[in-house]
């Protein structure tokens, strides 16, 4: 009870005495009676001067006993307020109190910027995304519609073919009847197999194919490998169960890939991290010399001329800091070039920008078939988080150095990048 004393001294834990316990002197362990105290209370006005801290408290518990809006209970529970004073006081103080609102606008707020960044709400209100046929964007989706939340071709788009010339009539015999009962049958069966698919792809984010291959290319190489692996049996646990297998290993992954270089610092004899960032480093700069010398000794292999082998140095050199080469390479054929391609009437020019058209200007490629090739590159980039230069010419079947040279555009102007 109120008003009780709490020793100064003593704690923590606080130490409280009620009033007849201090008036005796009561002494308990480090507790003595000539201690330093405090008169604990609240007989003190907090929002309102006619309202004590007591009373707030006591007005919180009763509404939350007796429920918002009954007044009456509230005020008999308290026994201190009226009915009037305690709707007016509550509602004033603890609805309509724009420190509250504020405060809870905050919250609001900061719950929101917590769960920016994991997923955006969707109302139903919203405009959902149009593409238009045949898009870029529409073939990315699978032809998904989100308007109507449906496919341009569905699973097994022809299946209502089969039920186009079933009629029912009352002169049918009991065996066609039943032939056809059972043709409806099969069409339900499809109509269920076709929601089963869509909700597959729902669940699992599979419309936007560019957002998921992103979420893939998140992991290492070893647990992509795995999530192509399991991908197949994502339909049976479920999107959360499967997202959750796939963290593991990619955890474990990470946990083997650590212990791993821990213990190749123990091998060496390393035994604090400061050693540990030295040997990175001169194991890097040791790991890139190696490869220069490699490629120079498979460059002096293969090239006989020493002026052209000074050539392709100058020319490597030029391309490796971001220079256009000054030295054009020697041709030992002795045959003219071609001259470049008039692209003039050509489908698919006004799809090319100037850099473009003047790559297929030069390596004498159609712009339409310019088209098909970076989309393949571009597609493989993204599923692979990266692409070589072998990878391109497996999916190109052209010529090697054409090859290379889109490849090489490519890779310069941004659209994919190196594995």
């Amino acid at each position: 009870m109120e008003p009780y004393i709490k020793c100064a001294e003593c704690g923590p834990p606080p130490f409280f005495l009620c009033l007849q316990c201090f008036t005796r002197g009561f002494e308990y362990k480090k507790h003595q009676s000539d201690h330093t105290y405090e008169i604990m209370t609240s007989d003190f006005p907090v929002l309102d001067p006619s309202w004590t801290a007591q009373e707030e408290m006591a007005l919180l518990e009763a509404v939350m006993d007796c429920g918002f809006g009954n007044w009456q209970d509230v005020a008999n529970q308290m026994c201190t307020k009226t009915k009037e004073e305690c709707e007016k006081h509550y509602m004033k103080h603890f609805i309509n109190n724009p420190l509250f609102a504020s405060t809870l606008l905050n919250l609001k707020q900061a719950e929101e910027a917590k769960t920016a960044d994991t997923a955006i709400p969707f109302l139903s209100t919203d405009d959902p995304p149009r593409p238009t046929f045949d898009s870029l964007l529409s073939r990315d989706m699978a032809g998904y519609m989100p308007a109507r939340a449906d496919f341009i071709e569905e699973f097994d788009n022809y299946a209502e073919w089969d039920l186009r010339d079933i009629d029912f009539v009352e002169d049918d015999s009991d065996i066609l009847h039943a032939l056809k009962m059972a043709v409806v049958d099969i069409y339900h069966s499809r109509l269920k197999e076709r929601q089963r698919r869509k909700k597959i792809i729902r669940d699992h984010g599979l419309i936007n194919l560019r957002k998921f291959q992103l979420m893939e290319r998140r992991y290492p190489k070893e647990v992509q490998d795995l999530y192509e692996t399991m991908r197949r049996f994502a339909r049976i646990v479920g999107p959360v169960e499967h997202d959750k297998f796939i963290e593991s290993h990619a955890l474990e992954f990470e946990l083997r890939r650590e212990i791993k270089r821990l213990q190749e610092y123990r091998t060496a004899g390393i035994t604090n991290f400061c050693s540990a960032r030295t040997y990175d480093h001169l194991k890097k700069t040791r790991e890139e010399e190696r490869l220069k010398r490699t490629m120079l000794s498979e460059v002096l292999q293969y090239i006989q001329d020493s002026s052209a082998c000074q050539q392709w140095l100058r020319r490597q050199a030029d391309i490796d800091s971001g220079l256009s080469p000054s030295i054009p390479m020697a041709s030992n054929s002795g045959r003219r070039s071609a001259p470049p391609l008039n692209l003039t009437g050509l489908p698919g020019t006004e799809k090319l920008n100037e850099k473009e058209k003047e790559l297929c200007q030069m390596v004498r490629l159609v712009p339409g078939a310019y088209l098909e090739y970076k989309s393949a590159l571009l597609n493989e980039c993204n599923k692979q988080g990266g692409l070589r230069l072998a990878q391109a010419r497996a999916l190109i079947k052209i010529d090697v150095n054409k090859t290379r040279k889109i490849y090489d555009f490519l890779i310069r102007e941004g659209y994919i990048t190196k594995a």
